[in-house]
């Protein structure tokens, strides 16, 4: 295993810091508009789909990488909020979809619009950094 630089530490503390930022800045900014942060990532997962707008609790929990029946929760408390609603499955009734209601849409759109500008913000930092992570004086990539 090849040995990490001073330098290269410094790139990888400077780029956690970086992403810690913007951690933060989403906490914040999904807190403001009266949502955790699990949710607004809930309410990401199931807009953000690939493929189609609406998903199985099954793959919520995949997405989120946290226990189905914390998934079952999490949608019990979103859909209380009116953000997303149930729909079964015509295929196989035990399975529910969940797809944002027309208020989720319009807020996660919101949220949505505000992490684009921060990430925008942040690229050029973001740039430089990869740059760094990845020139041809640092291995660092290949041993991560």
């Amino acid at each position: 295993m090849a040995r990490i630089t001073k330098t290269e530490y410094e790139i990888l503390s400077a780029f956690r810091y970086a992403l810690r930022q913007f951690l933060r800045f989403s906490e914040e900014a999904a807190q403001s508009m009266g949502l955790t942060p699990q949710q607004h990532q809930a309410l990401l997962s199931i807009k953000g789909f690939p493929g189609r707008d609406k998903i199985t609790v099954k793959e919520l929990s995949e997405r989120m990488q946290i226990q189905h029946h914390s998934a079952v929760g999490l949608v019990n408390r979103l859909e209380a909020q009116g953000l997303l609603t149930r729909e079964p499955s015509r295929a196989d009734r035990r399975q529910v979809y969940v797809k944002l209601s027309a208020q989720g849409t319009a807020l996660l759109e919101q949220l949505s619009s505000i992490h684009k500008e921060e990430l925008h913000r942040m690229l050029p930092e973001l740039q430089k950094l990869f740059e760094q992570l990845s020139g041809d004086k640092s291995d660092l990539l290949k041993t991560l």
